[in-house]
């Protein structure tokens, strides 16, 4: 079971769900790309993406789905790939950037949290980011490993993680089967737990 982005996160959410479909000899792994989204504060101190699935919870009455979560959590807490990934069983891969581009510009600085457009053109284009602006995004980096620790040791997961600019990466081309694509031991593609910078 795969999908990238909203799909990377339904990867999560429906990987154990999935699995109990097929026939129990089946061999069944997940790999979610670009799908782990981060309940960080934005620039202006807000947890825009909680709110927003916040939103999705209620509507949908999630809170049942999600048994893993605890009654002092909000019901959006649960949506979010490092309560959901605590406890899935079937095997899986994780595919994220470091930089996730969608994520800088939608959970980072959305565009509401940036009244004066500070964040504009660093938004658009890394190479334009200030000093401070680099810091705010190796803070980012920071919580996504922290956040990615946790599984490092779950039997039959792996991960790969770049430092790309960029959202999801297995269907392009470009990022997974070029010859400039990130590679490891000159094998281009996921390899189980690493952590790579991208190549440019």
């Amino acid at each position: 079971l795969t999908g990238c982005s909203a799909g990377g996160l339904s990867t999560y959410i429906h990987c154990d769900d999935f699995r109990a479909l097929v026939p129990k000899a089946s061999t069944v792994k997940c790999l979610a790309d670009g799908g782990f989204f981060l309940d960080v504060e934005d620039i202006s101190g807000r947890r825009y993406m909680r709110g927003f699935y916040n939103d999705v919870a209620r509507l949908q009455d999630l809170r049942k789905k999600f048994t893993h979560c605890s009654s002092d959590m909000e019901p959006g807490q649960c949506i979010f790939p490092r309560e959901v990934a605590k406890g899935i069983h079937t095997p899986m891969f994780i595919l994220n950037p470091a930089y996730d581009v969608w994520q800088v510009e939608h959970v980072l600085s959305p565009e509401g949290s940036d009244p004066e457009h500070l964040w504009q053109n660093c938004r658009l284009d890394i190479t334009k980011c200030d000093s401070k602006q680099l810091e705010t995004l190796q803070g980012f980096r920071k919580e996504l490993l922290d956040a990615l620790s946790e599984f490092k040791k779950k039997k039959d997961w792996g991960m790969f993680i770049n430092s790309c600019y960029i959202h999801c990466q297995s269907m392009n081309s470009l990022t997974w089967h070029s010859p400039s694509a990130p590679r490891i031991n000159n094998k281009v593609g996921p390899t189980s737990h690493l952590y790579r910078d991208c190549v440019t």
